[in-house]
This record gives C-alpha cells, structure tokens and sequence, in this order.
C-alpha cells in the first residue's frame, strides 16, 4: 500500500472515531438530562393524604413519591397504625384527625382514598376548609350529593380532581382525537368482567370506570334497556347522542382473569382496545353502490396499531399507573394546585352525565 492510501485509510479511521465521539457524546447528554428531569420538580406546597388501603398504597402514594410532592400528613381512622405509617414515611406526622389537617394552613391539598362511603362526608370538610381536593371514585353516592359538591367547590372556589382515571389514559386521549374523524353514528361494544364484589356496590365502585368513559366519549347516555342477570351481571343498551352501545358489566366472572375490551365501530374501521394496554384500528374496505368491496377484490386485513404498552422495557411511560391513567391524573392535580396548569377533566361538574346513567340504570334494575 502506498503512502498516500495509507493516509487515506487513517484520515477515514480518524473521521470515523469523531463520528464515535460526538455520538458517544450526544446519548451521554441524552441520558444525563433523562436521568436530572424528575429531579427538576419542585412542587412548593404541603399536602395530605387521607387513607392508607392497598388501592391507594399500590397505585396512588408511587405516583406521589415519584414526583415527589411533599406529604405532610397521612390520616387513618385507625390509631395503632399511626407509628406504622411514620415508620415507613419518614418526615410525614400520622394523625386520625382530620380537622388537625384542614386547621394547618401550610397544607394546600388534600389526597382523599377512603372508603367510598365516607368520601362525601370527607369531601365536604376538605371543600369547606377551601383546600385543593383529590377525591377518589365514587366522590360520592347520588347525584343529590355530586350538586351539593358542586355548590361548595363553586362558593369555595376550590381545584377538584376525581379519580376516574381513565379519562387520562394515552388510549382516551387517542380515541378522542380519532373519533372526530367519524362522520356518522357510531355502535359500540363494550365488556367489563371482574370477580365477585361482596365488600360494595359494584355499580357506584366499579362500574362507574366504564360507564364514565363511555359519557366522557360520547356524552349524555339513556338507558334503552337493562337486564340484571343473577345480581352479578348488567346487561345494558345505551343510547348517546351520536353512538349507541351494548355493555356486559359484571362481578360473575374471575378477578385472576379480570378483562375489559371494548370494540367501537365507526364508518370508516373499528377500533379495540384491551386492558388498557393496545389501542387498534382496522380499516374497513369500501361499499359502492351496495357492493362490500372486499368480496369483489379480496385483500388482507389492514390494522393499525395506535398505541401498545411495551411490556419488555421497565420506562415510566410502559408502566400500568401511567397507561391507566393515574401518572396523569396526579400530576395534573397537583399542577393545578401549583398555578402550572388548570385542572379540569374529571372535575365534578364533569360527572353530572355520568351519575345521571347510574341513577338512571338504578331505576331499572
């Protein structure tokens, strides 16, 4: 080899070890501000956390110390759990008062996951002291009571968040921008299968997810028919404005299989959605004059994934507190309380239509 191709080739070796370098470089800067962004959150008030169940253990107090809102306070009915929970929160004062926390006047929220029966009663106090209220589903049992919460929050002026968190889920976000793109009536299919319920009412407790997503969609629903199989299964038709849907929400199934699907049939394809994990979408093939196109010109069936839950790589936005919503939901309360940002997609007054149904499907079954 002559001098000038070996110089050639270390001009090339010499080019491609920059190209390393600056790439190197490049995730090093990638990664470092990856690694520093939680840490840029700086959430200035004090807050409160009412409750200390499994629920509010396993999938609300993580997206708190994620974020890392300062808790000052956690309180239970139960006073031999007091040093428990101080033990294992550090800087945070147990109490069962509740008045203890709603007289200090460094707290500007309060996280409320009790059990649904007293959430009104607790509600009413945390409205009326004029702090922020993050109140878990159902905030209460009627819609008599959702209007007197509504008139405290309005004479209070106070932020209200409601834990239906699956209106803040990426798929809702996706189906209702996609949605839109519907021009006619759309037919719905949805199934929500659990195991028994014994300790509720599985309709203001559980079934409340469902059926407030689908009023979050496509609006005010009526009750067209109502079937209650065995007390464990409803089987409903509902009619919303612009769609029309046939539910089975039921506690007869398995809580170790546990499912929610739900098929949405518009004029242009269907989506599914399972678990709150994949959103897809299949085209449907064009009918002219009559004519399904698709057994003239047969073809393979197009599908397109909007949204999968990628179950391989341990990221915040892979796991299930953010698919199903609680992430956003959270942190869009405690924005709100923060002046970052306002906060109103499951305020109160947004569940009006969604306690108008459950009333209605009351007087039914």
């Amino acid at each position: 080899m002559d001098k000038q191709s070996e110089g050639d080739l270390q001009t090339i070796h010499e080019t491609d070890y920059q190209k390393m370098r600056y790439t190197k470089q490049l995730i090093d800067r990638y990664k470092h501000s990856r690694s520093t962004s939680l840490l840029r959150h700086n959430y200035l008030g004090k807050y409160a956390f009412v409750g200390i169940g499994n629920h509010s253990m396993n999938n609300l107090y993580p997206v708190l110390a994620f974020l890392h809102v300062p808790l000052k306070y956690i309180c239970c009915k139960s006073a031999n759990k007091l040093p428990l929970i101080e033990n294992a929160y550090p800087g945070v004062h147990a109490t069962t008062s509740l008045q203890e926390i709603l007289a200090d006047k460094d707290v500007k929220g309060v996280f409320v996951s009790a059990a649904p029966q007293a959430h009104f009663a607790i509600a009413t106090e945390v409205l009326k002291s004029g702090k922020a209220l993050f109140i878990e589903k159902p905030p209460c049992q009627s819609l008599e009571e959702l209007a007197r919460l509504m008139d405290l929050q309005k004479e209070h002026d106070t932020i209200v968040e409601v834990g239906l968190q699956k209106r803040n889920s990426p798929i809702m976000r996706i189906l209702q921008k996609e949605l839109k793109k519907s021009k006619d009536a759309v037919c719905y299919n949805l199934k929500y299968l659990t195991g028994a319920y014994p300790e509720g009412d599985a309709l203001l407790d559980l079934f409340i997810h469902p059926l407030d997503c689908m009023t979050y969609l496509f609006g005010e629903g009526q009750v067209k028919s109502a079937v209650n199989v065995e007390n464990h299964t409803l089987m409903l038709i509902l009619e919303h404005h612009c769609a029309t849907g046939i539910l089975e929400l039921s506690t007869g199934y398995s809580w170790s299989d546990a499912k929610e699907h739900w098929t949405i049939n518009t004029d242009r394809g269907v989506y599914e959605m399972d678990q709150f994990d994949n959103l897809t979408f299949r085209h449907k093939s064009k009918i002219i004059m009559g004519i399904p196109m698709e057994k003239v010109f047969p073809c393979g069936k197009t599908t397109v994934s909007l949204f999968e839950r990628n179950n391989f790589i341990p990221l915040q936005v892979n796991n299930q507190i953010v698919s199903q919503g609680y992430y956003d939901t959270i942190k869009g309360f405690v924005d709100a309380v923060e002046g970052k940002k306002t906060c109103a997609l499951s305020s109160l007054e947004h569940l009006t239509h969604t306690y108008s149904l459950i009333e209605n499907i009351r007087t039914l079954i």
